[in-house]
């Protein structure tokens, strides 16, 4: 096990000025330079995917199968900014009063990014690439239980050519964050995390004045209608909820099925639970390695227990599988009330809930009766039950006949208590530009 020191009051200041100073140079640089610098990065993801993985599955135990597939992903986002950045900040041309009017997509400086362990590569890269791509300089203070992934990224960039001190990682405690946020040589912040994580950077931000993008937490509905088909259904809705362990912002949380069809997705849905196999995240076999840290897997025990006490039935797991490692099992609940304080919260963990919904109301009040607002995906062949899903759930995103995904060509983010912001495809990228009004009127001779 490595140990890292966090860095001194003296140290961050130190890669401030360096940042500020690589800034001054770099945002100079050509949109063409930067994109082959993302497409080299992106070569280095594809080429030492395993090696990442096997760093990333170390640090947090995501199952090394997904930790290459993340790294790959990684590559994703890269490479399409460096093949659509140019165009997506390319000056536009406005029908106005003056003699010519131009919108310019100009960098804002130095940003920090504030990430979780979760996706300890493909969060950070959804941030860096297209900052980076903007001209923008990039700090990421990751979170403290993967410094090793946080590092390894730095290496990646500088590799790929960009400047040394264009991106750097600053190895800090999470109360030396709002100090970094205030300081004049920041110019704005980005955020992947818990709420109350969301909401200390906001005020933080808000206090200084500088704009910030949030991306919080989730309680995503999973609805079946009786048009569905239904294999697919109960096969995505597996791989929906435990994708990483189960501890993804995205996961689907609430599975909420028609009546007429709900008694036998509670069976199938709940055997297929039962049959994945929990064990060692660096075996290849393993569906479910150990959660990221101690904390979660009592959260969880935690959660389970006052759902039950509530008057949730059990259907499967509940209970934590002690020995090496913070393990917890594949768990199914049912008829959890609405009274309860779980039915509030963010199950972050291989935790699922079902619900009977009578009709197609009573499906979308229970999708939207939450707090979060970040994913839904709702599985029905009918038309106009699509439409009415994509119009009256409460989310940044719905996927219908399919699991919710981040993708580096559509816009990521979420409403309500999920945040504010988007990461990803041209809405991404203009998080962090300066759109500048330019009004030119020729003089009459």
């Amino acid at each position: 096990m490595r140990e890292f020191s966090a860095l001194s009051a003296d140290e961050i200041s130190s890669r401030l000025d360096r940042a500020v100073a690589a800034y001054g140079l770099y945002h100079g640089t050509s949109l063409h330079q930067r994109s082959e610098w993302l497409s080299r990065a992106a070569d280095i993801l594809e080429s030492e995917r395993e090696e990442f993985a096997r760093i990333m599955t170390l640090e947090m135990g995501k199952p090394i199968r997904a930790a290459a597939d993340e790294a790959a992903k990684c590559a994703t986002a890269c490479r399409y900014y460096a093949e659509h950045g140019e165009r997506l900040l390319r000056d536009r041309e406005v029908t106005a009063s003056a003699d010519r009017s131009i919108v310019k997509f100009q960098p804002l400086g130095v940003v920090l990014a504030v990430m979780p362990w979760n996706f300890p590569f493909w969060q950070v890269f959804r941030f860096a690439a297209p900052a980076l791509m903007a001209g923008n300089a990039g700090l990421l203070k990751h979170a403290s239980n993967v410094p090793q992934c946080a590092l390894a990224i730095e290496d990646i960039l500088h590799r790929a050519g960009f400047p040394r001190d264009i991106f750097q990682t600053l190895l800090i405690g999470s109360d030396a964050v709002d100090a970094v946020i205030a300081d004049p040589r920041v110019a704005a912040v980005t955020l992947t995390g818990s709420e109350s994580a969301g909401i200390q950077v906001a005020a933080s931000a808000g206090r200084a004045m500088k704009p910030s993008v949030l991306e919080l937490g989730g309680s995503d509905p999973f609805i079946v209608m009786p048009s569905a088909d239904f294999e697919s259904a109960v096969d995505t809705a597996v791989r929906a909820r435990t994708i990483n362990n189960g501890q993804s912002c995205i996961a689907a949380k609430r599975f909420i099925v028609h009546e007429s069809i709900y008694d036998e997705f509670e069976r199938r849905f709940t055997a297929a639970m039962s049959a994945l196999r929990v064990g060692d995240p660096m075996d290849p076999a393993t569906d479910i390695g150990p959660m990221a840290t101690e904390q979660i897997a009592r959260d969880l025990t935690g959660q389970v227990g006052r759902a039950i006490d509530a008057g949730a039935r059990l259907l499967t797991g509940g209970n934590r599988i002690h020995g090496r490692g913070w393990y917890y099992p594949p768990t199914v609940l049912a008829d959890l009330p609405r009274t309860s304080e779980v039915y509030r919260e963010e199950i972050f963990g291989p935790v699922a809930i079902l619900f009977r919904a009578r009709n197609i109301d009573e499906a979308v009040e229970i999708a939207n009766d939450t707090p979060f607002g970040l994913g839904a995906s709702a599985w029905t062949r009918d038309g106009s039950e699509q439409q009415r899903f994509i119009q009256d759930l409460e989310a940044g995103m719905v996927f219908i006949n399919g699991m919710v995904a981040s993708d580096a060509r559509l816009p990521f983010g979420g409403i309500k208590h999920s945040g504010y912001g988007r990461e990803l495809g041209e809405y991404g990228i203009l998080e962090f530009v300066n759109l500048k009004t330019v009004a030119i009127r020729q003089p009459a001779f």
